[in-house]
């Protein structure tokens, strides 16, 4: 009677921020975490893109980049951790923004705003299949050592990874908490094993501690204080994507207070884990330029070099390519109900058609497709150049950084006066410094990211990633004169009567039941 209970209160709530409950309560508090962890996925994303960051400052930007992003991301997590207590929807952002921001401004705002989340999802669905992809790739180069990889080789890897997660997600909806809690379990099993196999092989042959903690690398032309800052990059891939638990947060009961505590744990987590196995990897490198300079990719070499075996190495690999699959289907999952969330307010063109959801299968097929349909797209522009795709990929990192930062700095902005009594919150002068690191790291990486990773810049290696930012707000500011103006006007966000917000209440509410009634008032 209690979960019933339970459940009435979200959907409640849900009903008092203007939406009905559509999607199925199936996700458990474990199953979420598992989600959003196999999502950040951090200590194999951290350790599959050690090329950004092993040129680009050496051991001092992988471990110390890490610390510095991770102490960043966890303000940001707790910012939005605030939010997500006070409305748990799965807009997340742009319907913050449209809460707290000036009543003039409300429309064009949480537009933009979702539409450089909804960007920045599907753009990182591709990522899970774009490192599953080289890896497979390094592994053939490392056994076949006159083999030469081709673009469509590895195209034809990343569109095997997405059909998997597709029927998975399309088909296997209701499993999905399994294999959420599964990816959770896979990746801090292949965690601890990789861990301590490196370091019983490679013993007694350690790097020095002066080398792990201390060593300074810089290949990339830029000056050593900028060459630091670009490799933040890797340690940015490896924590974004938290805000899969505002996405998902329809579908886990007492929404407004165990979402917030999933957010900021898988953050936490992902740095735990990501800072011990990068420790670990440094310590069984062995010679830094061959690790760099290896055509079957760093982490591959790191193996080879401490087990001293190919096939040794190759199992090993087996556990951070299951995680990425893992993280392809989860990233695929929040990407369709961020979509969703945006077309159910009328944020998307056809947004009616995209804000279905499908009677039998019970999840939001149509956009589902929209992001699969894209994201073979991306893979066909790899196909012609391999620059444009990593550009895309770097979008997302960008374009869910600036997502993450919008709705803190119009509160600060507003004197953080705009959210009501809520579960979560940070006290005080914690919120304002919560707050401002993370606005301050956002706005910094968003200018470096879009930096050429060496100089001097060349066709081949220029940083696209501006030209695919600079088109997402085109495209968004064009669709907003086109179709937004008239008929976007955020979701709806004013409560009047019953249902104002209560600190007390389980789920955060007062009235609950009374809600569920149909007393509330809701203005747009």
């Amino acid at each position: 009677m209690a979960h019933h209970t339970g459940h009435s209160d979200d959907a409640a709530q849900l009903a008092a921020l203007g939406h009905s409950a559509e999607l199925k309560r199936n996700f458990s508090p474990l199953s979420m975490l598992g989600l959003a962890f196999a999502i950040l996925n951090s200590w194999t994303a951290l350790s599959a893109s050690l090329s950004l960051a092993l040129p680009s400052g050496g051991p001092v930007a992988v471990i110390w980049g890490l610390i510095t992003a991770g102490v960043c991301n966890l303000c940001l997590a707790a910012s939005l951790a605030e939010f997500l207590s006070a409305y748990p929807t799965a807009g997340g952002q742009y319907h913050w923004v449209a809460v707290i921001s000036w009543k003039p401004w409300v429309p064009i705002l949480s537009w933009v705003t979702g539409w450089i989340n909804v960007s920045g999802w599907i753009a990182l669905v591709a990522s899970g299949g774009l490192l599953g992809s080289q890896l497979i790739v390094g592994c053939i180069s490392f056994y076949n050592a006159s083999y030469e990889p081709q673009r469509w080789h590895q195209f034809l890897i990343y569109i095997a990874y997405n059909i998997v997660a597709f029927c998975i997600n399309a088909f296997m909806n209701r499993l999905l908490p399994y294999v959420t809690k599964s990816a959770f379990i896979w990746s801090i099993t292949g965690f601890v094993v990789i861990s301590i196999t490196l370091l019983a092989c490679a013993s007694p042959n350690y790097s020095s501690g002066d080398f792990v903690y201390r060593a300074f690398i810089n290949e990339t032309g830029w000056p050593d204080g900028i060459a630091w800052l670009l490799g933040l990059l890797q340690a940015g891939l490896g924590l974004t994507g938290f805000d899969a638990v505002a996405h998902m947060i329809e579908e886990i009961p007492n929404a407004s207070v165990e979402g917030p505590k999933i957010m900021i744990a898988c953050v936490g987590i992902g740095v735990f884990t990501g800072f011990i196995f990068l420790t670990v990897l440094l310590f069984v490198a062995g010679d830094p330029e061959d690790v760099i300079g290896s055509a079957a990719g760093p982490l591959l070499q790191i193996f080879l070099n401490a087990t001293g075996s190919h096939g040794g190495s190759i199992c090993l690999l087996i556990f951070p390519l299951i995680c990425l699959l893992f993280a392809t289907i989860s990233i695929m999952t929040t990407s369709s109900r961020m979509t969703y969330a945006f077309a159910r307010d009328g944020g998307l063109p056809a947004s009616r058609f995209f804000a279905k959801v499908h009677p039998s299968l019970e999840l939001p097929l149509n956009s589902l497709y929209l992001t699969t349909a894209l994201v073979v797209i991306f893979g066909c522009i790899f196909l012609g150049s391999s620059s444009a795709f990593n550009a895309i990929i770097s979008a997302s990192v960008v374009a869910l950084g600036v997502s993450y930062a919008i709705p803190p700095a119009i509160n600060c902005l507003r004197g953080r006066r705009m959210l009501p009594a809520r579960a979560f919150t940070l006290p005080g002068v914690v919120g304002w410094i919560a707050n401002l690191i993370g606005i301050a790291y956002v706005i910094v990486t968003t200018v470096l990211f879009l930096f050429p990773p060496e100089v001097p810049a060349t066709g081949s290696n220029m940083n696209y990633c501006v030209v695919v930012f600079f088109i997402i707000l085109v495209i968004s500011i064009v669709q907003w004169f086109v179709d937004g103006r008239k008929n976007y006007k955020g979701p709806q966000v004013e409560i009047v009567g019953e249902g104002i917000l209560d600190p007390n209440s389980r789920n955060g509410y007062v009235g609950a039941d009374k809600l569920g009634g149909g007393e509330a008032e809701i203005r747009a």
